[in-house]
């Protein structure tokens, strides 16, 4: 009875591997040239975008598409792997039944008649049976791992790669006494400069620059002393302390407008404010650039184009369009500015735009491009560079761009930024990824502790407050980590944000969701306190200022909250231009990036 129990069991494992291993190759030449970015429907879309034609809502077409592509993609991936799990469960089912089977025949039968035949014929049977079985599951195993991102490198690509590198290596030894250079262009006047070769053989790039004198203006005015260093202040935490912060502006009629240009490039990064400096960045096929503007008069001081760095990629990247190939906020100080491209490339100048050093960082595998976005920490920039190829975080000097520390990843494609939390009166530097949520000692990368909780694309970046770490992602949880051991204070799934990143106080958590809900959670429990269900799109991050919470929606819509229990809405108004970008903050004054221009809100 057990045999028989035995044999049907392996036979139903068999018939299930079999149609499993099928599906599983199959699956592979169905998907093996198809990204979640090159559907039809996307690639008419963004010929039609990119040929001008004025088509009411066409960007956000493409956007929800891409978004839907994007849901799919990561889908498909959950089910591939699950499916391959269970491919590999069903074998060892297979495997334990047939030897549970045959215990019994390993000797060969007191019988009568023919008992040596009898059992070679049972023995070759039963070898060749699960060497079948075990071929097609291997075969399986194999399409199922070349279906995953990262394994689908074809060999004319790797070829490719290796005839630019090679290139490039000769270049740059025939040219090795020569200087690259980065141009800095002004508005009306202009002078050459030739600036000296950086520290570092491998940012040998040179610059020449063409200055301008500040104006008289510039000059004269007084030094601000609240600065706003990178994606969503100082920290990346979310928080400004800036006073006498502006309430109501108006672009159409220019109510509170101080000055408003037009950006160079386009670029989905966040400005960010240093002194009477405003500095954000742009790119397109044919250039990558860091852009200076004065605070008080909006006029442009400076342009540094990041180009003739050695590693530099030949060919762009394809990113998605809602990345594109500037959408890392750049970081400053008093003395350095450092940007960095979808492409690798990082520059880091001084105030004036003189350039200190560049390098590439290696050339990030992405199917979305890269956009996690730097930040600063005491006399380091640090990376967080999860892609296919090589994911790591690592830590750069600021004056000279050499490495002072780098950590490998296991996480893959993020495009999550990293933060500083103050944890017992210590810096802790937190990233998130799929699988986890690890912290890091900021001086030379030791993991303090890691949770995993996270999966499929983890878009937004943490936050913290009072020692308590908090992440989330549309595709899988909120959760709250006590910072000092890394246990798991809670968890909710109510309302999760995809682009958006979350922002807290010592009492609330406050996050807003791609599809329109704003809400509050209490920091202590995770209990819902209150929600603001508005109907549109938010992939601009909320920050606090002056006990209140700023956070634009995409169509450019203004909403602004009450960071307390109540959670008021206390105002929204219309500025009439696509944002998707969090604004910069600093006394009296808020600048605005949108998809076409550059502004400045001033308190009267």
């Amino acid at each position: 009875m057990k045999k028989l129990i035995f044999r049907n069991i392996a036979i139903l494992s068999a018939i299930f591997i079999v149609t499993l291993s099928i599906m599983l190759v199959t699956n592979y030449f169905q998907i093996k040239d198809v990204t979640p970015l090159q559907t039809e429907v996307v690639e008419s879309l963004k010929q039609l975008n990119d040929s001008g034609v004025d088509v009411a809502g066409l960007q956000d077409q493409i956007r929800q598409l891409d978004l839907l592509a994007r849901k799919a993609y990561f889908v498909r991936m959950d089910h591939l792997e699950t499916g391959l799990y269970i491919l590999l469960g069903m074998f060892l089912v297979f495997i334990l039944s047939l030897r549970y089977y045959f215990k019994d025949l390993k000797e060969i039968p007191a019988m009568e008649i023919d008992p040596v035949d009898d059992w070679l014929i049972k023995t070759n049977a039963r070898r060749y049976v699960l060497g079948g079985a075990s071929a097609l599951a291997v075969v399986a195993v194999v399409f199922a791992l070349l279906s995953m991102p990262g394994l689908k490198k074809t060999e004319e690509q790797e070829a490719e790669t290796e005839s630019e590198l090679t290139a490039e290596a000769t270049e740059s030894a025939s040219t090795s006494s020569d200087e690259s250079s980065a141009s800095v262009e002004t508005n009306e006047v202009t002078e050459s400069e030739t600036l000296a070769a950086a520290p570092e053989a491998e940012t040998q790039a040179a610059a020449s620059n063409e200055k301008e004198e500040a104006a008289p203006a510039t000059a004269q005015a007084p030094a601000n002393n609240v600065s706003y260093q990178g994606f969503r202040g100082n920290n990346s935490n979310g928080y400004s302390t800036a006073k006498n912060v502006p309430t109501k502006w108006n672009l159409a009629d220019g109510s509170n407008i101080l000055w408003k240009q037009p950006v160079p490039k386009s670029g989905h990064n966040s400005p960010v404010i240093v002194g009477n400096n405003v500095f954000f960045s742009g790119a397109d096929d044919q250039a990558r650039e860091l852009y200076c503007y004065d605070l008080n008069t909006g006029e442009k001081r400076w342009t540094v184009s990041a180009s003739g760095i050695p590693g530099s990629p030949k060919t762009m990247p394809k990113p998605s369009h809602g990345t594109g190939l500037a959408a890392s906020t750049v970081v400053a100080d008093g003395g350095h500015v450092c940007a960095i491209f979808a492409t690798g490339d990082m520059i880091c100048v001084d105030t004036n735009g003189k350039l200190l050093w560049s390098k590439n960082v290696g050339v990030p595998d992405n199917h979305y491009g890269y956009a996690s976005s730097l930040l600063l920490f005491r006399d380091m920039v640090i990376v967080q560079y999860d892609n296919q190829a090589n994911p790591r975080v690592f830590a750069l000097d600021l004056a000279t761009g050499a490495e002072k520390w780098s950590k490998s990843r296991p996480e893959k494609i993020t495009w999550s930024s990293p933060i500083i939390a103050t944890v017992n009166n210590q810096p802790q530097l937190v990233l998130m990824g799929n699988p986890a949520i690890t912290a890091y000692n900021p001086m030379n990368g030791e993991q303090l502790w890691r949770v995993e909780c996270l999966t499929g694309e983890v878009g937004s970046s943490p936050c913290s407050a009072n020692g308590v770490v908090f992440g989330a992602s549309e595709y899988s949880k909120l959760i709250a980590i006590n910072g000092a051991d890394g246990s798991v204070l809670w968890e909710s799934t109510d309302y999760l944000p995809e682009v958006s990143s979350p922002v807290a106080t010592k009492d609330n958590l406050y996050l807003a969701t791609s599809y329109g809900v704003v809400a509050a959670f209490d920091a202590k429990t995770g209990e819902l306190r209150k929600e603001h269900d508005l109907g549109v799109e938010f992939y601009s991050s909320p920050v606090i200022v002056g006990g209140k919470m700023y956070l634009f929606s995409n169509s450019g819509k203004m909403h602004i909250f009450s960071a307390d229990n109540e959670f008021q809405l206390l105002d929204s108004f219309e500025t009439g231009e696509t944002t998707m970008s969090t604004p910069a903050f600093t006394d009296g004054k808020i600048v605005v990036r949108t998809e076409s221009s550059i502004y400045c809100v001033a308190a009267k």
